[in-house]
């Protein structure tokens, strides 16, 4: 089974776990094409990382558009199709994207079964021509996967009637993201956040729960974006400098030796107009580092979360400080909901363990008549 996978998310390192144990599966050929880098808008430049390579072919292609989520492209992806002929087709991209328009194209004049995948989880209606690639990617699709649930929901409103499963587009490796060695020594709490600096993350909401905390609560925001002078200037005006510290963002692989130093992992997300949290990935991360989480109410976060760790409502300060201050009065509860937090990753959300999802998701459209 010749498997094509299209994803500008495999730039990230880590993410690449999947594909080395998806190329270990039974008859499979996997070749995934990447872009050289992604400009993030707000963030920067996401340059490509080669770390988890083994047992399959990756392909760098030239990007037009780099940046526009809805209107890059990949100028090339027709030829280098017709090369590799695919059986099953695998674009890492919105169902209203032209990049997963052009890519169907593409995938339809060789034969390949092709499938899409999305995070959009809030209700919209797209205007032209995006919602004529919408409807396109319906038609001839042959599986659809959502990220999460509210997308799957949002898949049948807009009249996809196929096949359709909910996976999240990525695990965790849990011997890459695995508890610290030892406990660190080390007095009061470590409170952090990892992630874009962006208004939607709610991150000024975390400085002013932690601003209303004791001296010995520290928190440490790992991360880039357009929000970090604005974060940088409120941390001043509540004079918590000295227990404050932000850096920028690192490669994905050294995350997990950030995460080890956090006593508590917080994702505050905060739902906009047109965005609400599709997942929280670093939740699973975190958790599979045994660090207790907490996340808002935002989207996905609390099924991601489940029994593993605390959920506020989302933008309530009050209710995000009652939480941390609970964590840091009560530590056989932060022990507690590590071991949860841990086991629901190892149950759910390994690397391995989506990779044999993704392949009977791929082994149905292969026998599809």
């Amino acid at each position: 089974m010749k498997i094509v996978m299209l994803s500008k998310a495999l730039v990230s390192g880590a993410y690449q776990k999947k594909l080395e144990a998806l190329a270990r599966l039974p008859a499979v050929q996997l070749t995934v094409l990447v872009p050289p880098a992604w400009h993030e808008p707000g963030v920067g430049t996401i340059w490509l990382e080669r770390r988890f390579t083994t047992g399959y072919q990756m392909e760098v292609l030239p990007i037009a558009l780099n940046g526009r989520h809805h209107l890059h492209f990949y100028p090339t992806l027709g030829r280098v199709l017709r090369r590799i002929r695919p059986n099953i087709f695998h674009i890492d991209e919105e169902s209203f994207n032209l990049a997963t328009f052009l890519a169907l194209r593409a995938g339809r004049a060789i034969g390949a079964r092709c499938c899409f995948f999305n995070w959009a989880n809030n209700e919209r209606i797209y205007p032209p021509p995006f919602g004529w690639f919408e409807q396109y990617a319906f038609r001839h699709a042959a599986h659809a996967i959502a990220g999460n649930h509210e997308a799957a929901h949002i898949l049948r409103q807009h009249g996809y009637r196929g096949p359709l499963t909910v996976l999240p587009q990525f695990g965790v490796d849990p011997d890459l993201f695995a508890p610290a060695p030892a406990t660190p020594t080390r007095d009061g709490l470590t409170v952090g956040y990892v992630g874009r600096l962006v208004a939607a993350k709610g991150v000024l909401n975390l400085v002013e729960a932690v601003a209303r905390l004791p001296d010995t609560v520290r928190l440490l925001l790992v991360g880039d974006g357009n929000l970090r002078p604005q974060i940088e200037q409120r941390v001043q005006e509540l004079d918590i400098t000295a227990r404050v510290t932000v850096r920028p963002a690192v490669p994905s692989t050294d995350v997990p030796a950030v995460l080890q130093q956090l006593d508590v992992l917080v994702l505050p997300s905060r739902t906009m107009p047109n965005w609400k949290e599709q997942f929280g990935r670093v939740l699973i991360e975190a958790m599979s580092c045994g660090v207790p989480v907490v996340g808002s109410s935002s989207g996905e976060i609390p099924n991601v979360i489940g029994d593993a760790g605390l959920v506020f409502p989302e933008g309530n300060t009050d209710a995000l400080y009652n939480g941390l201050a609970l964590l840091m009065q009560q530590p056989a509860l932060r022990h507690a909901l590590a071991q949860r937090g841990r086991a629901r990753v190892l149950t759910h959300y390994t690397q391995a363990a989506l990779a044999g999802a993704y392949y009977e998701v791929y082994q149905q459209m292969y026998h599809q008549p």
